[in-house]
């Protein structure tokens, strides 16, 4: 069911084997499996205040984290970012984490994660981290 204060969009989180900008690589594997129906917040710009949706589906497949989210205009917070991702002004997407493990140093090779959130944001730490598609 669509809402009328809502937009969907569709990106990848993260991508595999790609230095980001602070010298990590994400490797397969990193994300492991999310359970059925588990929904993570969306936030903007990773501010825990500027909850601006949800992420309804999280899958790791053969390129990184494929997501699928909402994003509700209910807020200002959320109407700014709806109107930059209109615009295509803002499309970077990240994700907030905690380390379970990781090999190595520059570049650190993230072999286990546990994700917390994802962001819409202006600088993604991949620059091929970033919405797709917008409905």
């Amino acid at each position: 069911m669509e809402y009328p204060n809502t937009i969907r969009f569709a990106g990848y989180a993260a991508i595999f084997d790609r230095i980001d900008k602070g010298g990590d690589i994400i490797r397969p594997g990193a994300f492991g499996d999310f359970p059925e129906g588990k929904s993570l917040p969306l936030l903007w710009q990773h501010d825990p205040r500027h909850q601006i949706g949800r992420v309804d589906f999280v899958r790791e497949d053969r390129r990184g984290l494929r997501v699928i989210g909402t994003l509700s205009t209910a807020t200002r917070a959320g109407r700014e970012a709806a109107a930059m991702l209109s615009r295509a002004a803002v499309k970077g997407l990240s994700f907030g984490y905690r380390v379970k493990r990781a090999a190595g140093e520059k570049p650190r090779e993230l072999l286990d994660l546990d994700v917390a959130e994802i962001s819409l944001v202006t600088f993604p730490m991949q620059a091929l981290a970033c919405v797709h598609l917008v409905q």
